[in-house]
C-alpha cells in the first residue's frame, strides 16, 4: 500500500507565532493516522493545509495523488472534512443539511436525497432527520457533521478533534462510527489531544509540539520510548505531599509528576510489584497516608510528558491562534 497522504517540509507562521516548523508526514492508504498534541501544537494548521483551506508559507503535500497548492480542486474532491465545530445549518433539518451537501458536490437532486437517507440509516439518526438540527444534542450534531463528511463517498477523511465537547457515552459511540469507516476502506487522518482516543482508534500517531515531529509510531512503540512502569499514589491529606514525593523520588527512575489538586504523585520506575512494596513500607514509615495507589505501564500521556516536559492533554496558550482557521465551511463544496 502506498501513501495517500504526504506532506514535506510544511512551515506555516502567524505573525510572530510558528503552527508549523518543517512538518513532515506520511499517512498509508486504508489506515487510521493520529496527529496528537496539546492546543497550539500546529495540528488544525497541518489539517487546513492538507484540505486546501490555508497556504503554507513553505513546503509541499499530495492528498490521494493530487498536489495540495497545484491542484485544490481535484483534492477536494477526494476528501471529506470533519471540524472542531460542527458545520451545520441549525435552522435545517438533519435531512436538508446532508441534501444540501449532496447538491454542493454537485451530485444531483435525486442522488443527494438517496445519499442523505442512507447516511441518516448508518448514523442512526433516522428518527430525527426531519427535525431543526437546533434540537439535536451535542453527540448527534457530530455524527450529523461526520455524515456531512461523508456525502461523496471521499477515500480520504479528515477528522480534526471530532469528539470534542462529547460526553463519554457520545464519544465511544462515534468511536464506533470511525472504526467502522476504516473497515470499509477509508483513510483517515485524526487530529486529537485526548490519549485515550489516540491509543483506541489511531494505527500509528505521529506526536507534535510547537509545530514539529517530535515522536512517531504505534501506541505501543511509543509507550516502549519511555519504557518501565509507574507507581501512581494518592495521598488523603495535601499536607503529606512533600513527604510523599521526597520518599516517592528514591525509587523513581526519573522525574515524578505530582498533580496538587489531585493529592497524586506518579513515579516511574524499573523492578514492578518488588518496587512498589518497598515503596509502600517506605511511604507507611514516613507516616504518610494513602487513599489510593496503583501499578501501570506507561501511557501515551507519559511518552507526551517525557517527550516536552508537559502533558498533551494541556490548555496551554503556546501559539494558540494556530486554530484561528476556520474549519467551517465543507472542503468538497
Amino acid at each position: 500500500m502506498g501513501n495517500v497522504i504526504e506532506a514535506f517540509g510544511l512551515v506555516k507562521h502567524y505573525g510572530d507565532v510558528v503552527a508549523l516548523d518543517g512538518l513532515d508526514l506520511a499517512v498509508p492508504e486504508g489506515s487510521v493516522f493520529g496527529l496528537l498534541g496539546p492546543n497550539g501544537a500546529g495540528k488544525t494548521t497541518a489539517v487546513s493545509i492538507l484540505a486546501t483551506l490555508l497556504i503554507p508559507d513553505s513546503g509541499s503535500a499530495r492528498v490521494a495523488g493530487a498536489d495540495v497548492l497545484e491542484e485544490p480542486a481535484r483534492v477536494r474532491e477526494r476528501i471529506g472534512l470533519s471540524g472542531q465545530y460542527a458545520a451545520l445549518d441549525e435552522h435545517l433539518t438533519g435531512f436538508e443539511n446532508l441534501d444540501m451537501i449532496g447538491r454542493l458536490y454537485r451530485l444531483g437532486r435525486s442522488r443527494s436525497r438517496v445519499r442523505a437517507r442512507e447516511l441518516l440509516e448508518v448514523f442512526d439518526l433516522s428518527e430525527a432527520g426531519n427535525r431543526p438540527v437546533k434540537t439535536y444534542s451535542g453527540g448527534m450534531r457530530r455524527r450529523l457533521d461526520l455524515a456531512g463528511a461523508l456525502v461523496a463517498s471521499p477515500p480520504v477523511l479528515f477528522l480534526d478533534e471530532p469528539t470534542t465537547g462529547l460526553d463519554p457515552r457520545s464519544r465511544l459511540d462515534l468511536w464506533g462510527v470511525i472504526r467502522e469507516l476504516v473497515a470499509r476502506g477509508s483513510t483517515l487522518l485524526l487530529t486529537t489531544q485526548y490519549l485515550e482516543e489516540a491509543d483506541h482508534l489511531a494505527d500509528r500517531i505521529m506526536v507534535i509540539d510547537q509545530g514539529r515531529d517530535i515522536a512517531q509510531g504505534t501506541p505501543d512503540e511509543l509507550k516502549t520510548l519511555v519504557g518501565g512502569e509507574r507507581i501512581e499514589v494518592t495521598v488523603v491529606s495535601s499536607s503529606d505531599l512533600p513527604r510523599a514525593q521526597e520518599v516517592m523520588q528514591r525509587f523513581a527512575v526519573g522525574e515524578l509528576a505530582s498533580e496538587v489538586r489531585n493529592r497524586k504523585i506518579t513515579a516511574p520506575i524499573s523492578g514492578g510489584a518488588a518496587v512498589l512494596t518497598r515503596a509502600l513500607r517506605a511511604l507507611d514509615a514516613e507516616g504518610v497516608d494513602l487513599h489510593d495507589v496503583g501499578l501501570r505501564r506507561p501511557t501515551l500521556n507519559d511518552v507526551f510528558l517525557t517527550l516536552t516536559g508537559h502533558a498533551a492533554e494541556s490548555n496551554g496558550t503556546r501559539g494558540t491562534s494556530e486554530d484561528q482557521p476556520s474549519l467551517a465551511g465543507r472542503a468538497g463544496s
